[in-house]
């Protein structure tokens, strides 16, 4: 079955808590760097509660970092280079918030955080509009078959016109769009929104351009709410761009919403708190429950008993004081229990969940009961890596969870030769995260370390210092990428593998691994070894131990 037709099995309900993960809504954010992804972070969790103060974006020193921020270099550079996960409850919606990177050095983590979601939240720039990471972003959504709600933001700047935005995202994405509300001028003639759909007048009781704080009932554009705030000239361009969008786009399709094909667009300002709230509504209303999970030999339902999960993150050093490490698992069905024995399908062993947690923002809480759709961490000792799968005892996989070829590598060099067990350990665990991979040549003891982008770099070095007080640095490697080598033959890979001693290595879980000097000897080394299959890509999928 494939992932669209598994969507499609999930929110059947049946079963005694199938009301419990209907209440659940599981959510991304992708967008550009920039593009106030952060900022609009902050906001819902604000909204919801999870949190008590939002850091500014645009302050400086400590009130600038952001509370999805947690990392030293992240507050550091103002951007995010971590996935993390956040949960807040409201009006009897549980809804989990999975914080992405927005730069692209650090896709691969996105790309596997995406694995857990049952829909995104896109973020585009009023005045820049999609943008390169945006777009590769939502197609890895498109694939997915992932729902998308968009949020123009910015609009309290000077930006693009309304209609080119949307023309924009239904062009370039193919995308049915359905705006839910319109900007009320931008930039310095910037006055509010109008919920268009709703009837509602979203303003501010300081004038225009201030934060938002009011909420005005309107009877339609000739409201006085309107003709008292709103200049004339202004008005009368939102009647003409209001009437164009009623006539010009579709009205709002759950079914095709679901199934990706349509994107309803909310315009807004997260640093304003414009659309904040619409949004939250929104995906309460509207957004899917959790969906049905493809695996290895069936497609697990999120209203089966029987507990089925999966970690697609791994964290170290969250709590530095503690040397903690949490596996972050996406629950696919049952009831979870704080206490619960589930089998490491892996390992084929059985661990005790004994102190699983949820994340509030800057605040953890044992997870005494969780459901389909949460994400909860499970602390642990390096027993679980990102494609683990957790059951009450069924051997199954989850798949889909992918892992790419490095676009960078480099050498490691220890400025400290008497540490080099505190460098293995701490790139072990970064690769474990998924920050790196990890490349052991045949020949030489430097391992090679493969990023995606190179300020992955930059936060290997930091984290070594400040998390195992290791100082590293790196060096150019005679390789520009890496290949996972695979054949159908065993003789003939083993054979090819003795020949090419000095290009191959063995990445952490001991597959072999080719490495290239250049694009050109990856199409030659290709034409030479028809029967070899260098993989750009794979699935992560851990056969058993033992």
């Amino acid at each position: 079955m494939s992932l669209t037709e598994a969507r499609a099995e999930g929110g059947r309900e049946s079963g005694p808590d199938a009301a419990s993960h209907l209440s659940r809504r599981t959510f991304a954010i992708i967008s550009h760097p920039d593009a106030g992804k952060t900022t609009l972070t902050e906001k819902l969790l604000l909204s919801g509660g999870a949190i008590r103060a939002a850091g500014q974006v645009r302050a400086r020193g400590e009130r600038r970092r952001a509370r999805s921020d947690w990392m030293k270099i992240e507050q550091e550079r103002g951007i995010s280079v971590s996935s993390s996960v956040m949960t807040f409850e409201r009006n009897g919606i549980t809804f989990n918030l999975l914080d992405t990177p927005g730069h692209e050095d650090f896709s691969e983590d996105t790309y596997r955080t995406l694995t857990a979601v049952d829909a995104a939240i896109m973020v585009i720039d009023a005045a820049k509009g999609i943008e390169t990471q945006t777009r590769k972003l939502f197609e890895v959504c498109r694939l997915r078959d992932i729902p998308i709600v968009t949020f123009v933001n910015k609009i309290d700047r000077e930006g693009r016109h309304p209609l080119e935005a949307l023309d924009e995202i239904q062009e370039a994405l193919a995308l049915d769009v359905v705006p839910m509300t319109w900007p009320v001028g931008m930039g310095s003639d910037f006055f509010g929104v109008y919920d268009w759909q709703a009837k509602r007048f979203l303003t501010s009781s300081e004038g225009r351009g201030s934060r938002f704080d009011s909420i005005i009932d309107v009877s339609g554009l000739d409201d006085p709410a309107f003709t008292e705030r709103v200049f004339p000239n202004m008005l009368a361009e939102l009647q003409e761009n209001v009437e164009l969008g009623a006539e010009a786009y579709p009205a709002f399709d759950r079914e095709a919403f679901m199934e990706g094909h349509m994107t309803p667009v909310f315009f807004g300002s997260a640093l304003r708190d414009y659309g904040i709230e619409e949004i939250i509504q929104f995906i309460a209303r509207f957004g899917p429950a959790p969906h049905a999970q493809p695996a290895t030999t069936r497609i697990i339902r999120p209203e089966e008993p029987k507990v089925t999960g999966f970690v697609f993150k791994v964290q170290a050093n969250m709590d530095p004081k503690h040397r903690d490490r949490i596996a972050f698992v996406r629950l696919c069905s049952g009831t979870f229990r704080r206490g619960m024995k589930l089998k490491h399908v892996r390992a084929n062993k059985t661990i005790a969940v004994s102190a699983p947690i949820f994340f509030f923002a800057e605040e953890r809480e044992l997870a005494e009961t969780a459901y389909p759709g949460d994400v909860i961490g499970v602390p642990n000792h390096g027993q679980l890596r990102v494609g683990d799968t957790l059951t009450e005892g069924e051997e199954i996989h989850v798949t889909g969870l992918p892992a790419f070829a490095p676009e960078v590598l480099r050498r490691v060099r220890l400025s400290d030769t008497m540490r080099v067990k505190q460098m293995r350990q701490g790139l072990m665990d970064l690769a474990e995260e998924g920050l790196v991979q990890i490349f052991k040549p045949q020949i030489g003891s430097n391992w090679i370390v493969g990023v995606v982008g190179v300020l992955q770099l930059d936060v290997v070095v930091d984290r070594l210092r400040n998390e195992y007080s290791t100082e590293i640095g790196f060096e150019a490697a005679p390789f520009s990428t890496a290949r996972w080598i695979e054949c159908d033959d065993e003789l003939k890979l083993r054979k090819f593998l003795e020949a090419n001693p000095s290009s191959v290595a063995q990445d952490r879980d001991d597959r072999p691994v080719y490495l290239f000097k250049n694009s050109w000897e990856v199409n030659y080394v290709g034409e030479k070894n028809p029967d070899i299959r260098f993989r750009e890509t794979r699935e992560i999928v851990h056969t058993p131990e033992g």
